[in-house]
C-alpha cells in the first residue's frame, strides 16, 4: 500500500559549521527569543528557513536564502539515494533509561486519506496549514520530517539486520542537543537493501503520529504543482517522513493537559458537585500524590483526570460507567467514544462548562500544555480558572481511531522526543 523510496537528502556541509549549531527543535515549539538565539550562534541555522522572519515577504526571502546556500555550498544533496536511519537517545523522569527511538527517513508517496494508506488521527488548524503552504510554495522543500508509525512485520529479521549493520558504521552526523538528547543519522544506500525495504512497505499502512498539518499541506502543494503543469511522478508527489514501528520499545507519548479560562460564573465546588453525575470524585489529593493517582488509574484502564483550581490539593475524577459515552457519541467508534480526551471534552467541557467545539478549535476558553508545572502554575497565577491533567493516549488507541477513519480532538497526543529539524531536507522540485 505505502510507496516509499530512498532519496538524496539535502544536508549541511562542513562549510556551514557544526551540526549542533545548525539543527533546531520543531518550529512550532520555538519562541522568537529562542529563534534569535539560534541565529546568533550560527546564521546558517535551519530555523532561518523553517521559521522565516526576514524581509517584507519572509517566505520569498526563505526561498532566496535557500538558493543562495545551495550556490555557496552551505547545503548540498547527497550523491547516492538512501533511506536515512535516525536515532535519538533520551531519558524520561520516572522511567528506566536511557531510552532510544529510531526510524527510517524516506520519501513517501502522498495519498489522500480516503484511500486508507496514510491515516491521520488528529484534527488540524487552518492557520498553521496556510503558513506551511506559503513556505513550501516559496522554497519547494521539506525542512522537517513528518513522524509516522507502521505495524511491524519483519518475521525473518531482514530489515532489523540491515538497520543493525547501518548502526555498526560511523554515523553521517552525531550531536547532543541543549536538552542532553543524542541524535545520530546513518545512510542505508545499498540498492539491494533499499529495494528490500521498499518491498516491506508495499503492504503497509502508515499512521501519522506528528505532522498532520505538514501532510495536509503537502497534499495541497502537490495539487497546486499539478495545476501549474508539473507532471505526475515528480518530487512534489512525495513528502519526507520518518517511519517508526508501532511496537518500538522507545515510543513515548505524553499527555497534553487542558487549561480553562473565561468561563462565566465558574465555581470549582459547583463543578465538582455536577461531575458526580458521571464521575467518582475524590477530593483533597495532595499535589505530590496526584500523578501517582493518575498512573494507578491508567494502569487499571480507567478514564480519569486530575482537576486543579488552586491551592495545595487537587481532585481526581474517575468515570463511573463508560457506557454513558455510547448515547452521547453514537456515531463514533467504540474506541473514539472512550478516549480520555473525548470523555473530558464531552462530559465536562461541553456539558458542564459550556465550552463548545468552535470555542475549543479557536482556543478561546481552552489552552493546551504538555507541562504539568505550567498547568498548575497558570491557575495559581490567576491566568486560568482551572486545569485538567490527563493521562497519555495509548499507541493502540491512536492506531484504532485512525483505522476507523476518525480523528481525535486537537492536541490529543504529544510524541516524545520531537525530531530535530535540519538533519535531512527534501528538495521537491
Amino acid at each position: 500500500m505505502a510507496i516509499v523510496r530512498p532519496f538524496c537528502a539535502l544536508r549541511f556541509t562542513p562549510k556551514a559549521g557544526d551540526i549542533r549549531e545548525l539543527a533546531c527543535p520543531p518550529y512550532d515549539i520555538i519562541s522568537e527569543e529562542q529563534r534569535q538565539a539560534y541565529l546568533k550562534r550560527n546564521p546558517y541555522n535551519i530555523i532561518r528557513l523553517e521559521l522565516p522572519r526576514d524581509g517584507e515577504d519572509p517566505y520569498k526571502a526563505a526561498g532566496q536564502i535557500l538558493s543562495a546556500w545551495l550556490k555557496e555550498g552551505i547545503l548540498r544533496q547527497d550523491e547516492r539515494e538512501a533511506f536515512y536511519l535516525y536515532e535519538i537517545e533520551f531519558t524520561v523522569p520516572g522511567m528506566e533509561g536511557p531510552l532510544s527511538i529510531s526510524g527510517l527517513i524516506a520519501q513517501v508517496h502522498l495519498e489522500e486519506f480516503s484511500k486508507g494508506v496514510v491515516l491521520p488521527h488528529e484534527e488540524t488548524l487552518s492557520k498553521a496549514k496556510a503558513d506551511r503552504f506559503q513556505l513550501m510554495q516559496a522554497t519547494g522543500c521539506n525542512f522537517s520530517d513528518i513522524y509516522s508509525l507502521y505495524p511491524e512485520n519483519d518475521p525473518e529479521g531482514r530489515i532489523a539486520d540491515i538497520l543493525a549493520k547501518a548502526k555498526a558504521g560511523e554515523p553521517l552526523s552525531k550531536m547532543t542537543d541543549e536538552d542532553g538528547l543524542t541524535h545520530r543519522l546513518w545512510a542505508v544506500s545499498d540498492p539491494g537493501e533499499t529495494a528490500l525495504i521498499q518491498r516491506r512497505f508495499a503492504d503497509t499502512k502508515l499512521y501519522i503520529a506528528d505532522g498532520h498539518h505538514r501532510y495536509e499541506t503537502a497534499l495541497r502543494y502537490r495539487d497546486a504543482m499539478r495545476e501549474q503543469g508539473v507532471p505526475e511522478g515528480s518530487g512534489a508527489d512525495y513528502v519526507m517522513m520518518m517511519l517508526v514501528p508501532m511496537s518500538h520499545p522507545g515510543l513515548v507519548v505524553f499527555p497534553t493537559h487542558r487549561m480553562i479560562r473565561g468561563v462565566e460564573g465558574f465555581s470549582p465546588s459547583r463543578l465538582l458537585h455536577e461531575c458526580e453525575e458521571y464521575f467518582e470524585v475524590r477530593e483533597g489529593i495532595p499535589l505530590d500524590e496526584l500523578q501517582g493517582a493518575l498512573d494507578k488509574a491508567y494502569g487499571q484502564g480507567q478514564k480519569a483526570f486530575g482537576f486543579y483550581a488552586g491551592g495545595e490539593k487537587a481532585a481526581l475524577l474517575t468515570l463511573k460507567d463508560v457506557a454513558v459515552m455510547d448515547s452521547l457519541l453514537p456515531k463514533l467508534s467504540p474506541v473514539s467514544r472512550q478516549l480520555d480526551v473525548n470523555v473530558l471534552h464531552t462530559l465536562v467541557l461541553e456539558r458542564l462548562l459550556g465550552i463548545d467545539k468552535e470555542d475549543m478549535a479557536n482556543q478561546k476558553s481552552l489552552t493546551y500544555t504538555r507541562s504539568r508545572k505550567e498547568a498548575l502554575g497558570s491557575v495559581n497565577s490567576g491566568a486560568f480558572q482551572c486545569s485538567f491533567l490527563l493521562n497519555p493516549t495509548r499507541v493502540e488507541e491512536i492506531r484504532d481511531v485512525a483505522a476507523a477513519g476518525e480523528k481525535m480532538p486537537q492536541k490529543s497526543t504529544y510524541f516524545y522526543p520531537k525530531l530535530l529539524t535540519g538533519l535531512t531536507m527534501n528538495k521537491l522540485l
